[in-house]
């Protein structure tokens, strides 16, 4: 993975999208079914794309939204839709057309009032409220946002009745569906003019802000963040959830202090990625270079990225934690403090998240399920209860409230960096001071992810590897003790392949949302040891992909 020489530097105006020229293209352009790039694709959240490419236009918002409403039709869901979006540039204009056709449908939707922004985890959290006790009249979701992908941009998410982003098999057939209302023209397509859907009777506003601040005290003990009269820093990141934090902190009478509440859709206040780009994913210490500015004044400091469906911790002891540290803190903290919950709750974890992860969970004596890459694999168990916790390496999480009742069953940012806050006020520790005691009782793992460019049709080789392209007995000099196609929590395809032994593993897999491709690998023998993975790992994915 080379390191762009900018990385890290603040954005100049020659790295600031045109967002005049994003918009028209968003209207104006018309994708070609033909063109596979220029398709629906649902990748492991959605479907992504941009309008400079013919990816994410007016034509795909239109067909997909209407291919979920005949899905909803099929299934005979007939609540409203739970709708919001992010502060990327393309979610509002996405969020009139999928409007549009919602009223041209007569589905009812649930916009918030004023064209605010929405939160990923209020969205869900808003739909498992609704249908709390309801048998019939069910509600689910659309989500407007690409997570922390570049400015130009813009995603489009099904959420389903159980509050989580849709399963594979429903993915599959409103994409299928979808594609072939595009190959026909956009002829099935039903769509009122906006002021027309506006004034619908279908058509009402919901107050996402209030709803999901009120009922934050049933999964965060906010009072003790108050007594222990904790500063935390906030850093909002132009993102949905920009209204939010001063609304907690004055309903809870918490120290927030949050450092800059602008909007601003190229993003200009932002350092650049490790590739040089505009990126707001706040795992990355590259991009987050005004969070960590934070790290002197403030024990914790916080951030989300755009839909807050992420978080990023930033603490005196470490600076920014690497998302599986803090998974690993999380988890440790809240099964030895919610006795709400029950002893049969088990932790969530993706394939290729820390094996401290697996050590804290023996530990604590819980069941560990180990699941593919996607927050998808958790809903289930969030739902029913027999999941405490999903936690995924790219720092998206959720977790129970304190009563051990679901909460949220998409990624929730928010109650993932005031959970650092808690953890601060109850322990008197940081969360980068707990993880250096993990490593002193358990090893100090070394991580890291490779990210390389992929084709299409790559990244198609990559998703059929196989155990039996490993025909080594050892990896990095240890004895192999796994070869796993599939994931051992619940026999899902993982899409990739991921290889174990005593001190190390490494996983491969397609990116489901860029042309790319990630190596995972981490080593509990240090550094050198895991080069040596990453140089096996990276030898099987050539062969693969050549």
């Amino acid at each position: 993975m080379a390191i762009h020489p900018n990385a890290g530097k603040p954005a100049t105006t020659g790295d600031l999208i045109n967002l005049p020229r994003l918009i028209t293209k968003y209207f104006t352009e018309h994708p070609d079914p033909a063109e596979r790039g220029q398709r629906v694709s649902f990748g492991t959240s959605g479907h992504r794309g941009s309008s400079l490419h013919c990816s994410f236009n007016e034509d795909h918002i239109l067909a997909t939204t209407q291919a979920i409403c005949l899905y909803r039709d099929k299934e005979g869901i007939t609540g409203p839709v739970f709708m919001g979006m992010d502060t990327h540039a393309l979610s509002e204009p996405a969020q009139v057309t999928a409007l549009e056709v919602l009223a041209g449908n007569s589905v009812p939707a649930r916009i918030a009032p004023n064209n605010e922004y929405t939160p990923t985890p209020a969205v869900s959290h808003a739909i498992l409220t609704y249908n709390q006790g309801r048998t019939s009249g069910l509600a689910d979701g659309i989500i407007i946002t690409p997570s922390h992908n570049p400015p130009q941009d813009g995603g489009f998410k099904y959420n389903m009745t159980n509050g989580g982003p849709a399963e594979g098999s429903v993915t599959a057939w409103i994409e299928a569906k979808a594609n072939e209302i595009l190959e026909n023209g956009l002829k099935a397509v039903k769509r009122m003019p906006l002021q027309r859907a506006l004034s619908a009777e279908t058509t009402d506003t919901y107050d996402y802000l209030g709803a999901y601040t009120a009922d934050l005290d049933q999964v965060i003990d906010l009072e003790a963040i108050k007594n222990e009269g904790l500063e935390i820093g906030v850093d909002p990141l132009g993102g949905a959830g920009v209204q939010y934090w001063g609304r907690i902190a004055e309903r809870y009478g918490i120290n927030l202090n949050i450092v800059d509440t602008q909007v601003d859709q190229t993003f200009r206040f932002m350092s650049l990625d490790w590739d040089g780009k505009v990126r707001m994913d706040p795992s990355s210490a590259y991009a987050m270079q005004r969070l960590l500015s934070l790290r002197d004044r403030f024990v914790v400091a916080v951030a989300c990225d755009t839909d807050y469906d992420r978080h990023g911790i930033v603490t005196r002891s470490q600076g920014l934690m690497q998302p599986n540290h803090y998974l690993a803190v999380a988890i440790d903290f809240l099964f030895q403090n919610r006795p709400g919950w029950s002893a049969e709750t088990g932790i969530g974890k993706t394939l290729v998240s820390s094996q401290m992860i697996d050590r804290v969970a023996q530990k604590l004596g819980r069941k560990l399920v180990e699941v593919p890459v996607g927050f998808k694999w958790f809903v289930d168990g969030l739902y029913d209860g027999s999941l405490g916790f999903g936690g995924e390496e790219s720092a998206g999480a959720s977790f129970l409230d304190r009563k051990g009742r679901v909460w949220s069953t998409d990624k929730d940012g928010i109650i993932a960096a005031l959970l650092a806050g808690e953890i601060t006020a109850k322990t008197g520790k940081d969360p980068g001071k707990i993880y250096e005691g993990f490593t002193a009782e358990f090893g100090a793992p070394v991580y890291a992810r490779i990210d390389a460019p992929a084709t299409p049709e790559q990244k198609d080789k990559l998703k059929k590897l196989s155990a039996s392209q490993i025909t080594s007995s050892e990896l990095a000099g240890e004895k192999i003790e796994a070869k796993l196609t599939e994931a051992p929590g619940n026999g899902a395809p993982i899409g990739g392949l991921k290889v174990t032994t005593a001190n190390g593993w490494f996983a491969a897999r397609p990116s489901g949302t860029e042309d790319i491709y990630k190596i995972y690998a981490e080593s509990f023998k240090g550094e050198a040891h895991l080069k040596q993975l990453q140089e096996e790992a990276q030898q099987v994915v050539n062969a693969a992909i050549r």
